[in-house]
């Protein structure tokens, strides 16, 4: 290569003349170091040595051209030296420059003659002897890999159907996207007037694009990464840069070694490896000894720069690459490493720092390479005409004729066009049209030689005919052609044009028809036509045999080749399992090797093993190929079972993340699958899977395909896929052609919504498959973000069910919008359209309106933030008075002015469906409109809104609106806030107003400046009659309204109003105010609060009131007013008829409220507040003095204010105020000698009739217009302990002095023992009617005796109920309606033995002593037991109840027998679980009948024990005392679960030692035994109680039997008897006819049958009943007796003149058989309780009540729950509970309605109510707040049932009040109502009888 100089050339400066730019070139790429080293070189005069120095590369490029300027004049020896030095010191010399340089440099320095005195400077001697060799080797090494890559690029090109051109091949250019690991969706718009900025789409996808050859340019020294699809040709380009670069041409400059290596032979590369290891043994040894390479490998380190690493199909790298930290330490590149890991180091530039490298991969894997890289571009697909260039190459040869025909084909099937815009796929596609042709023109050939022959034959017979037809001499055979017509000649060619042009349709028809209708179906097509080469051994020509000519496409054994799938799926399966897509030689079965390489379906590359050895390797043409392959042997080969399958079928998502496994392949498998799973693939799987072996191939196909639909389906039905996976799934149900599965994915997401990833026109045809399945339904696609190109619309347009579509990205343009509005008109049902956040202006909104004109369904428009302003908001405005249906139109953010609003408003105006125009700014614009269907009902329709808010409004503007708003026939809303006006365009607004018919409101926040503009807008009042009113607010915020009469709630008489509040007005502004109005507004409310008024206001107001006639209500709030202010507003009050009320807070400063009356011919009560005030003593007494001389009722509040010193005493001149009614003085007096105070003034008064005072709840004083009896005294929550003791004698003073107390209530004082002990000594003193109430007062047990020890001695007090537990409880009841009887209640006292023993001797000594109740005190067994021993009866007797948690069971029988021993008063004993309940006999009865030696035992008469359960322990105690009860006649015994051995004996016992009369067995078991003994026992019984006992069949008709005989019997109870049966009815019904002295009969829930039988055992016993003449009490409720039974049942009431109780609930009695049952009652004229629960009676029934209740005027209890009464019934209802003075029971549970008011306001008649039940019933506040009215009056009332009601915090808020005056009510039940929990606990804490729990 080196070349000889010949000096007649030239000399040394003459070369480096010629070679000046390729040094200056070179030397600009030098270090610093080396270019001052150079300089040393020359004369140290030289001029450019001493030009000052600029820092900077622009610098040093300027130094080295003066540098070569200057040496290219020096002398010879100069320029020789600087030559020399050049090529020793600089890198990056090509070898022939390098070769030249040196040899002209030595051929002129050996012949000069001149010598130079001083020795040059030359680099060390050892660097002269190694650069020369290494740069020598390198240059080999180059010309070699060149070679090479020639070499390869011959292999790799053979067979190619066009020439790869970089200048031609597109490139889209990445911006790097580190910000996030994931994109996800599209953000919002941001709230802002600007357009949004544009979203990362498409992860970083623009849509420039520039040649790859450009692309390459300035990529050295940089790591490059291109993308790329499988099968765009990436590795084809690769090898083509190489083959340029071998040839000094393409981008990568030939100065640099060009590496080529394939990620896919990288992978078998599993031995660590050194860089010298990977170049030399798996890329290209070179031509020499170790030092030939030691010397490449020291010339590539120390000059990286020179390399270029071509890394190709990083997409095929089994492993990831580590994304490395910063590191600056470099790798050894002499260290073997993993291949993964020099690959790393080449990118995260640890190795070879400076080299260029280029990756390439698909564009899923940029994601690895994201930071790494400098440069990222992907490969763009072919579009149409690349396409149409490769089919024209393809067919160009031999088979040019089909070109065009296969052209046709292939851009007529969306999915071969689909498959074509990818190189590899698209010479596939080529394969199978060609095959495809080839068997149609064959066919054709075929035909025709057929037709030919069978008309040759015709004509021979024609011929042969004619002739024996033809005259003598003439011959047919001989007759000339030109003897026939030139004209038939013309049409006979004409018509053989026609009907070649007929037969070219029909043929591509069929041809079309042919196509596989989805891509799976094409690839098994495909795949087939490639097999067919095979059996043909390559020759073009088709069998006629080949595919069907038949109008679809068809599959069967010899098109298919099945069992050479067969053999290629098992291979690619393997391949997939095995993650391999290289195959050597050894892994594929000859057979199948030779197949797939004549077929084409296999390429063969050369590969490199690990020693370096180069052996042949073989690939599927295309990964897809591969996939497809082995989806065909998923679904036919039984090797995969169901659970792999279920493993591999995943959809994939385009997003990819940093985190995601690494896959070799395209993840097209699942989608082949699903392909497969159609039923049009179910031949050729069947044909596949036979030609495997499988047995019964096409009954496990199908079950297989079923699978993977039901795999696909639940995929469908899945909420949590992402857009990309959804598109994916789509992609799948297009395969599968499974309608039902794509309706299914439209039912769980109706819109389709598509975020930030490239879309292709395949995807849209997936979407529309599904889309089009739903029918008239429709569905919604939104793109947000998603590139596509327009030919994607193009396939949009086939959707023809789309009900929204939109568009959200900056991406979609004007073209966008122009390609879109063509389209339109073709979507029929397209009810919306989104085309927002884009980059749309007023160009294309006029495409866009174009073609919306022919969209008669759109309903909803959004273009909002474009850039469409003014104009384009023209455009879309001209189109809406056309578009009838439309609803909703939204333009917001499009860079508008007001001229844009303004014609909105105008074309609004002209459509009659407007309903509102909004805009704010230049952020919103919208229009909505009514329905056409609103427009066609009968509704009234709603009056459009304009709103225009936050404009720059001038005078002319508002002109021109008024003019525009005038020509809407009606609004409802003007709103024009935002933005400051003049006084002038205010009075612009104010001029065409009264023009305007304006419904509701104007709205002009923002707008006024000043107070001037008060008067300008309050002149609208007299102007506009129908403006109501006005608000106006002049500070910040300003606020403006002006309402209109139709923008409030109809009233019967019309009123105005006008606010002026915050408004800064001055005493003298009120004047322009006032002459604004006028003297005819009509004001009815004024509001002038928070202004500047003050005194001198006030005074303007009140003088102006009288030309106010129609005011109601004025607010003079906040204006500053001061003591004198509140004195003119008391003489206003006296003075003015009309003003009725004067509400004053903070002395005047804070609000004041005047209420003016509208009847003033009516007296009212006049009320005059003060709030939250301090209140001195000449303060109180100005006002007291002027209030005095009012005539009218006044009711005086002092709310919360603090009176100063003795203020309160100057209230006492309120006594000489007989029109006073009420003092309230709530929160206002909070100390105990105030209250006293307060008290005493008014202690005298005749006319007081109520005293509630509390320093936390209200306080008033009432008063009456005459004078009262009774005086309702509260005063509680006060303090009378320690210092305050001593103002408890002068409460007691007051008190005595006072008249009659109703009640006396000093709950909450701290009274303590010792308050309370005063109190007592005083209480025969005080005059209380009622009951006095000392709760929460902090009494102690000793306190409780005192209090009993009241009870005992006081005759008036009838009962104490003391509680020491939480909830303080000591209340005193006087007697009220002469009752004898006293009663002590104790609860929750944790009393001690001493305690209880002194209670028993105060309670001994007590007179007329009737009841004890001692509740969960704590008491033990021996202390009941000693209270029992000392407890003396009084003269009238008396019932003691003891109830603990540990009475039961054993220890209660031990507990009955000790107190039997212990006392011999004893008449009754019961234990009722943990109650014991014992009746004493008076010491006065106790003489008469029996003598006092007797033993106590004998004197009880009546003993009963009901426990859960009783051992044999306390059965023996039982069985032990009874024979020592000698006079005992009743026994009650129910013990849940005791054996029956128990049962037995207690009943032999009872038979044996007793001489009972009344028997209870409750609740047990009763065995043949126990039967016969009570069969013994009844004879002598009076009473027998058997409720819920279970017999045996034997025993219970013994029993029933024996019933027969009992005549005696008073008393029956068989209730529950659920074990009889007709036998036992029939006895039963016997029975009852003979007992007629029985009283009581309770036969509930007996008659347990279903059918005509249980009708006829109803009717029977009750015939037995027939004869029950002095029945008291029936019970035969759940006997479903209906109308029939109830029948018979009214005929006997009549009889029974004694019934007091009768319970008929569960028997059906509707309205019908319920008022003759009723109608019969009334003879029962005794009736005290009425069961009627659980029936179908409703109103008619409720009516009859309210005719047969009122003469039931013993009726105690009432229970209809659970029926049908209505609102009316309940109304009926409510009239006759008024009527029963006697209730003392009503239950209304669940009656189906929640109009209980009227009945819960009837209660109020009831004196005796004790239980009221309104639960379940729905029913909301106005019952509980009525129910809180009635408290007061019903004394006894303990109980309310409202759970499972609509109660809220109110209607609780109303009982608890009540409840603080009624200490009766025991609980109040509210589970289930409309009270939060919060709620509940804060009411819990305030009254803790209110129960929100379900127990």
């Amino acid at each position: 290569m080196d070349e000889e100089l010949d000096p007649d050339d030239g000399n040394v400066n003459s070369v480096l003349a010629q070679e000046f730019s390729e040094l200056l070139r070179i030397l600009r790429c030098q270090p610093d170091s080396v270019i001052m080293q150079l300089s040393q070189t020359a004369a140290s005069d030289a001029a450019w040595l001493n030009r000052p120095a600029a820092g900077g590369r622009a610098a040093a490029s300027d130094r080295a051209e003066a540098m070569l300027e200057y040496f290219r004049h020096a002398t010879t020896a100069e320029c020789c030296n600087f030559l020399q030095m050049v090529c020793l010191l600089c890198e990056d010399i090509p070898m022939h420059l390098e070769s030249r340089l040196m040899s002209v440099a030595g051929y002129d320095c050996s012949t000069t003659s001149c010598e130079r005195d001083e020795q040059p400077l030359t680099p060390p001697a050892e660097e002269q002897l190694t650069k020369r060799p290494r740069i020598d080797y390198w240059e080999h090494y180059k010309s070699e890999v060149a070679g090479l890559l020639q070499r390869r690029w011959k292999r790799a090109s053979e067979g190619l159907v066009k020439d790869v051109q970089p200048d031609k091949i597109w490139v889209s250019i990445r911006t790097a996207n580190r910000a996030r690991d994931r994109p996800d969706q599209t953000p919002g718009s941001a709230e802002r007037g600007s357009r949004t900025p544009e979203p990362d789409g498409d992860y970083g996808w623009p849509e420039s694009r520039l040649t790859l050859e450009s692309f390459l340019r300035g990529c050295a020294g940089k790591v490059t990464v291109l993308a790329g699809q499988a099968g765009s040709g990436k590795t084809l380009l690769m090898s083509s840069l190489g083959q340029q670069w071998a040839e000094q041409l393409g981008p990568i400059p030939s100065s640099q070694l060009f590496v080529l290596l394939e990620f896919r032979q990288l992978n078998l590369l599993t031995a660590p490896l050194s860089l010298s290891e990977l170049l030399f043994q798996h890329y290209l040894p070179p031509n020499g000894d170790n030092d030939a390479k030691q010397a490449i490998v020291d010339y590539l380190l120390s000059n990286p720069e020179q390399s270029c690493w071509v890394l190709d199909g990083y997409d095929e790298f089994q492993k990831k690459l580590k994304r490395q930290k910063v590191q600056n330490e470099p790798l050894d590149s002499y260290k073997p490493l993993p291949v993964a890991d020099l690959v790393s180091g080449l990118l995260n530039r640890r190795l070879l720092a400076g080299s260029t490298v280029l990756v390439t991969c698909r564009v899923r894997d940029v994601m690895d390479l994201d930071g790494l890289s400098d440069k990222v571009g992907q490969l763009l697909s072919w579009d149409h005409h690349e396409i149409q260039e490769y089919v024209n190459s393809f067919f160009g040869g031999k088979d040019g004729n089909l070109g065009a025909d296969a052209a046709e084909v292939l851009f007529s099937s969306r999915h071969l066009l689909d498959m074509s815009s990818l190189p590899a796929l698209c010479n596939i596609c080529c394969v199978y049209l060609q095959h495809l042709l080839h068997q149609r023109r064959d066919a054709e050939e075929k035909q025709m030689l057929e037709e030919k022959e069978v008309e040759a034959k015709k004509k021979q017979v024609e011929i042969e005919g004619k002739g024996a037809q033809f005259p003598d001499g003439v011959d047919s055979r001989t007759d000339s052609p030109s003897k026939i017509p030139l004209r038939s000649i013309k049409g006979e060619a004409v018509e053989k044009a026609i009907m070649d042009f007929k037969k070219s349709s029909v043929r591509l028809t069929g041809t079309l028809a042919q196509i596989p209708p989805t891509q799976t179906q094409i690839y098994l097509a495909a795949v087939a036509a490639f097999l067919s080469l095979y059996r043909r051994g390559g020759n073009d020509r088709a069998e006629t045999s080949g595919f069907p000519q038949s109008t679809e496409f068809t599959w069967n054994a010899q098109t298919l080749h099945p069992a050479e799938l067969c053999e290629l799926s098992r291979l690619a399966w393997g391949g997939l399992e095995e993650r391999k897509i290289v195959f050597l030689e050894e892994d594929i079965p000859q057979h199948t090797l030779e197949l797939s390489l004549k077929a084409g379906l296999l390429s063969q590359v050369e590969f490199r093993r690990q020693d370096g050895s180069l052996v042949d390797a073989y690939c599927f043409v295309h990964l897809t190929v591969q996939e497809f392959l082995a989806a065909l042997r998923i679904m036919t080969s039984s090797d995969v079972t169901d659970a792999h399958l279920k493993k591999k079928f995943s959809l994939k998502t385009r997003w990819t993340t940093k985190s995601d496994q690494k896959t070799v392949f395209t993840d097209s498998l699942y989608l082949y699958v699903c392909g497969l799973a159609s039923s049009d693939c179910a031949p050729a799987l069947t044909l596949v899977a036979g030609a495997a072996g499988l047995k019964g191939a096409k009954t496990w196909v199908q079950k297989r395909q079923s699978l993977v639909l039901k795999l696909l389906e639940a995929l469908c039905r899945s909420t949590a896929l992402t857009g990309p996976k959804i598109l994916q799934l789509c992609h799948c149900v297009q395969e599968s052609q499974n309608q039902q599965l794509a309706r299914q994915v439209v039912s769980v997401r109706p819109t389709l919504e598509l975020r930030n990833f490239w879309l292709l026109p395949s995807d849209i045809d997936a979407l529309v498959f599904v889309v089009n399945s739903v029918g008239n339904r429709g569905a919604g696609l939104d793109f947000g973000a998603c590139s596509m190109e327009l030919e994607c619309l193009d396939a949009l347009s086939r959707c023809q069910h789309i009900r929204s579509l939109s568009f959200h990205s900056r991406k979609y343009g004007d073209k966008f919008a122009e390609k879109l509005s063509s389209i339109l008109p073709r979507f029929t049902t397209l009810s919306k359209l989104e085309f927002c956040g884009a980059s749309l202006t007023a160009v294309g909104a006029a495409s866009l309106a174009s073609g919306l004109q022919n969209c008669p369904s759109i309903t909803e428009l959004n273009f909002s933030d474009n850039n469409l302003q003014d104009e384009g908001i023209g455009h879309i405005a001209d189109i809406l008075a056309k578009l009838q249906n439309l609803v909703s139109v939204k333009l917001g953010r499009n860079n508008t002015s007001l001229k844009a609003a303004e014609c909105l408003v105008k074309q609004a105006s002209s459509c009659l469906n407007i309903q509102h125009v909004h805009a704010d700014g230049i952020k919103d614009l919208m229009l909505t409109f009514s329905q056409k269907s609103d427009l066609n009902s009968h509704r009234i329709k709603p009056e459009p809104e304009v709103r225009l808010l936050n404009q720059k409004w001038t005078k002319p503007d508002m002109q021109n609106l008024g003019k525009s708003l005038t020509c809407f026939p009606s609004l409802s809303v003007l709103d024009l806030s935002g933005g400051a006006w003049d006084e002038e365009t205010l009075k612009a607004l104010t001029q065409f107003v009264p023009r305007l018919s304006i419904s509701e409101r104007i709205i002009l926040d923002g707008s006024c400046s000043s107070v001037r503009c008060v008067g300008v807008i309050t002149a609208l009042l007299p102007r506009c009659p129908s403006v109501v009113e006005m608000r106006i607010r002049l500070q910040d915020p300003v606020q403006v309204s002006v309402v209109f009469s139709g923008g409030r709630e109809k009233t019967n008489a019309p009123s105005k109003m006008l606010c002026l509040s915050c408004c800064s007005l001055e005493p003298n502004d009120l004047e322009r105010v006032w002459k604004s109005l006028g003297t005819s507004s009509g004001l009815s409310e004024l509001d002038l609060s928070c202004n500047n008024l003050g005194d001198k206001g006030l005074k303007k107001l009140l003088d102006f009131l009288h030309r106010l006639s129609k005011v109601r209500q004025v607010n003079f709030s906040d204006n500053g007013v001061s003591v004198d202010g509140v004195v003119m507003l008391a003489d206003a009050l006296c003075s003015c008829n009309s003003l009725t009320q004067i509400y004053i807070s903070d002395g005047g400063k804070d609000q004041v409220k005047l209420q003016f009356s509208s009847d003033t011919s009516q007296p009212r009560k006049k009320v005059f507040s003060i709030n939250k005030s301090s209140l001195t003593p000449s303060d109180v007494n100005k006002v007291c003095r002027k209030l005095v001389q009012c005539r009218l009722s006044v009711e005086l509040e002092f709310i919360q204010c603090s009176f100063v010193e003795k203020s309160i005493e100057h209230l006492r001149v309120l006594q000489r105020m007989p029109s006073l009614q009420k003092l309230n003085v709530s929160h206002s007096i909070t100390s105990t000698a105030d209250a006293l105070t307060l008290i005493s003034c008014f202690s005298d008064s005749r006319r007081l009739s109520s005293v509630e005072l509390s320093p936390q709840n209200e306080s008033f004083f009432h008063f009456d217009a005459v004078e009262e009896d009774q005086v309702n005294f509260r005063l509680t929550d006060f303090s009378f302990k320690g210092a305050n003791f001593v103002l408890l004698d002068r409460l007691l003073e007051i008190l005595q002095q006072t008249r009659q107390l109703s009640y006396l209530d000093l709950s909450g004082n701290q009274l303590e023992d010792e308050g309370v002990s005063s109190l007592l000594g005083s209480l025969p003193r005080l005059r209380v009617s009622s009951y006095i109430n000392l709760s929460k007062n902090r009494l102690s047990p000793v306190g409780l005796l005192n209090v009993a020890r009241r009870l005992c001695s006081c005759t008036d007090v009838s009962a104490v109920e003391v509680s020491l537990g939480d909830d303080e409880r000591c209340l005193i009841w006087f007697k009220q309606k002469g009752g004898g009887g006293k009663t002590l209640s104790v609860r929750d006292s944790m009393l001690q033995r001493d305690h209880l023993l002194s209670l028993a001797n105060i309670l001994s000594n007590g007179l007329s002593l009737t009841k004890v109740e001692l509740k969960n005190n704590l008491l033990q067994s021996e202390w009941i037991e000693n209270f029992v021993a000392v407890l003396n009866s009084n003269q009238r007797g008396c019932t003691v109840s003891i109830e603990e948690s540990w009475i039961s069971d054993d220890e209660a029988a031990r507990l009955l027998r000790r107190c039997l021993q212990r006392s011999k008063l004893i008449q009754t004993i019961r234990i009722d679980h943990t109650k014991l309940q014992l009746v004493l006999m008076n010491n006065t009865e106790m003489s008469q009948d029996r003598e006092v030696t007797l033993p106590a035992q004998l004197m009880t008469k009546n003993i009963s024990f009901f426990s859960n359960t009783l051992g044999v322990t306390g059965a023996e105690l039982l069985c032990s005392l009874l024979p020592s009860l000698t006079n005992l006649t009743s026994i009650s015994v129910g013990i849940k679960d005791s054996p029956v051995s128990v049962v037995e004996e207690l009943l032999h016992v009872i038979l044996v030692s007793t001489a009972a009369q009344r028997l209870s067995l409750s609740g047990v078991v009763i065995s043949d035994a126990a039967a016969q003994t009570v069969t013994k026992l009844l004879p002598r019984l009076r009473s027998l109680n058997m409720a819920h006992c279970a017999w045996l069949a034997a025993g219970r008709l013994q029993l029933m039997e024996a019933l027969k005989e009992c005549t005696a019997l008073e008393d029956l109870c068989l209730d529950a008897a659920t074990q009889l049966n007709e036998e036992c009815w029939g006895c039963l019904a016997q029975a009852l006819r003979n007992m007629n002295a029985l009283q009581i009969l309770k036969l509930n829930e007996i008659v347990i049958t279903s059918g005509q039988s249980e009708a006829d055992v109803v009717l029977e016993l009750l015939a037995g009943m027939e004869e029950l003449t002095q029945i008291q009490e029936i019970e035969l409720g759940g006997w479903r007796m209906a109308d029939r039974g109830i029948h018979k049942l009214t005929g006997m009431l009549p009889v029974w003149k004694d019934l007091r109780k009768i319970s008929l609930s569960k028997n059906l009695v509707n309205d019908s058989a319920g008022e003759k049952l009723l109608e019969a009652l009334r003879s029962c004229s005794r009736l005290e309780e009425l069961h009627l629960s659980s029936n179908l009676l409703g109103d008619l029934s409720a009516a009859s009540m309210a005719l047969v209740l009122p003469s039931m005027t013993q009726l105690a209890v009432l229970d209809l729950s659970e029926n049908r009464i209505g609102s009316e019934g309940l109304l009926s209802l409510s009239r006759a509970v008024m009527s029963l003075k006697s209730l003392q029971k009503i239950h209304l549970t669940s009656v189906g309605d929640s109009a209980l008011r009227a009945v819960a306001a009837s209660l109020s008649h009831c004196p005796f109510i004790q239980d009221v039940g309104f639960g379940w019933n729905n029913c909301g506040d106005d019952v509980a707040q009525e129910l809180a009215k009635v408290l007061p009056f019903c004394h006894d009332l303990a109980r309310i049932d409202l759970e499972c009601n609509s109660v809220s915090a109110a209607g609780v808020e109303a009982l608890v009040i009540a409840l603080r005056s009624c200490p009766a009510p025991q609980v109040i039940r509210l589970w289930k109502n409309n009270v939060s929990l919060n709620e509940a606990q804060r009411f819990n804490q305030m009254e803790r009888r209110l129960n929100f729990s379900s127990t």
